[in-house]
């Protein structure tokens, strides 16, 4: 009955968003300027705003995950499941998220990020209510390894890559703003999930978390566009001399789609750069599992051992935001070497720590590798392929990104089990992030489109630059008669 009664409440939530769709439409159009330029707010700000929501909101529980693994494994509690089991869920977790994130990408390209929007909603809500009535191992690995990895990964690549159509200039700040506040998240939502599952419960937890998180989503429904287009303004930073912005019919985009997405897979960074991403993230992905085990051994506290990810987390924000922006000043290739360098070199401190001191000055060091490694793709990729419809390519990054967290993590386990020592898996996590390094070296600069002429084998009618000569000839007709009264 309580089931029903909160999916009913959602239900209400999200009808209302939608049936105010068309009057907010109206009003917000109102609200607008329709020039290139204008005093007011730019709209893109508000939608960075809705997809910092909508990310922390998404990966509140993945970012919390390690504070299930107590509640879990209780021998006394509801559940009492080995450690080992756990870990197979949370490797099952990364693999279904890997999978599905070129899907997740593919989808938002066809369907819009709007509509993937509703889907993270909808699909949250549910794996959240779900997941506090498991009392089976199999539920668990079907609520939490397959359900909510699969809403993560429509909720994360979707509105992530989504946010380049919106920004002609200051890409890299808006993609700082996001990732900064993932950081912020991080370090927040783990304290916040562990205090409702100590006071309130598995269940009631989990279905807080749901409510509140999902109805936050499908409120922004109403708000959320797709493109600038949608509300007849131009992408911030817009230029009196830069091109417009061409809204184009569903058959011409999905042949644009189609080509632009046969070009990118006729370059060798499609494979580099989702390789890149693969061994940065097996390389803090080792770190952030095992840092805390390897601080217990040498006799710090378990309370002070959780400290380390705290700050691993927090010194992860400036990095997190500052990295785009200088991406997109200096170029993304040297950024990506010198984030993936000081997060592997920086484990070479664990090897003579032994001091609360020498761990938390590792996790200042190693944090802003960390946050650094991860938030420069979507400055790079418009780098290095311009502003087309990059969801699909994104999502093949994220997988590599996510299949790195997995076989790193279970390699890591078995190297400690075969040869009883916490210092060779160390090494392994320097490895993955050295060789990514080697292989951001081997890219091109990041100061041109590799991809410049990707519309010269589609129709005359489907390429850009004849659109815009028809665009121009409409407002140079509109203008006409105005000049006859002059």
């Amino acid at each position: 009955m309580a089931i029903i009664s909160l999916l009913i409440l959602a239900s209400g939530i999200a009808l209302v968003a939608l049936v105010g769709i068309p009057t907010v439409n109206r009003r917000i159009r109102t609200l607008l300027p329709t020039a290139r330029s204008s005093g007011r707010m730019h709209y893109a700000w508000l939608i960075v705003a809705m997809l910092v929501v909508v990310q922390l909101v998404s990966q509140s529980i993945g970012m919390a995950a390690g504070i299930m693994v107590a509640p879990l494994s209780d021998p006394e509690g509801d559940f009492g499941w080995s450690i080992g089991i756990i870990g197979a869920g949370l490797a099952v977790y990364y693999l279904t998220g890997a999978v599905f994130s070129p899907v997740a990408g593919w989808l938002s390209d066809q369907y819009g990020t709007r509509k993937m929007m509703i889907a993270a909603g909808t699909m949250f809500l549910i794996s959240m209510v779900l997941l506090g009535i498991i009392n089976a191992l199999w539920q668990f690995f079907l609520v939490f390894g397959v359900l909510l990895a699969t809403t993560q990964s429509i909720a994360m690549v979707p509105l992530i890559a989504g946010i380049n159509g919106w920004f002609k200039r200051r890409l890299g700040f808006a993609v700082g703003l996001l990732w900064a506040a993932g950081g912020l998240g991080a370090a927040a939502m783990a304290p916040g999930v562990a205090a409702l599952l100590e006071n309130v419960g598995w269940q009631a937890t989990f279905w807080t978390v749901g409510v509140l998180g999902g109805g936050l989503i499908f409120l922004m429904v109403p708000f959320f566009r797709n493109r600038p287009s949608e509300l007849g303004i131009e992408p911030y930073g817009t230029l009196e001399d830069d091109e417009p912005e061409i809204r184009w019919s569903k058959p011409m985009e999905k042949l644009r789609l189609k080509e632009f997405n046969a070009q990118i897979r006729s370059t060798k960074e499609f494979w580099d750069l989702p390789l890149i991403h693969s061994l940065g993230c097996a390389g803090h992905g080792i770190i952030l599992i095992y840092s805390i085990p390897i601080a217990v051994e040498q006799g710090i506290s378990l309370t002070g051992a959780a400290l380390i990810l705290s700050l691993i987390n927090v010194f992860s924000i400036g990095s997190r935001f500052f990295t785009p922006i200088f991406a997109e000043r200096f170029g993304g290739k040297p950024i990506m070497v010198a984030a993936l360098s000081i997060q592997g070199l920086t484990v070479l401190i664990l090897f003579g720590a032994s001091e609360s001191w020498a761990f938390y000055l590792f996790a200042a060091l190693f944090g802003t590798g960390f946050g650094g490694e991860m938030s420069a793709y979507p400055v790079v990729n418009r780098q290095y392929f311009g502003s087309g419809p990059i969801g699909t390519f994104y999502g093949f990054e994220m997988m590599g990104a996510l299949l790195g967290h997995a076989i790193a993590t279970g390699l890591a386990g078995f190297v400690i089990i075969a040869l009883d020592s916490f210092y060779p898996i160390l090494l392994l996590s320097m490895g993955f992030s050295l060789v990514g390094v080697i292989v951001v070296l081997n890219l091109p600069p990041s100061d041109r489109v590799l991809i410049p002429d990707w519309e010269d084998s589609l129709p005359e009618e489907a390429r850009s630059t004849t659109a815009v000569v028809r665009v121009e000839a409409a407002q140079a007709a509109a203008l006409e008669p105005l000049a006859e009264l002059d």
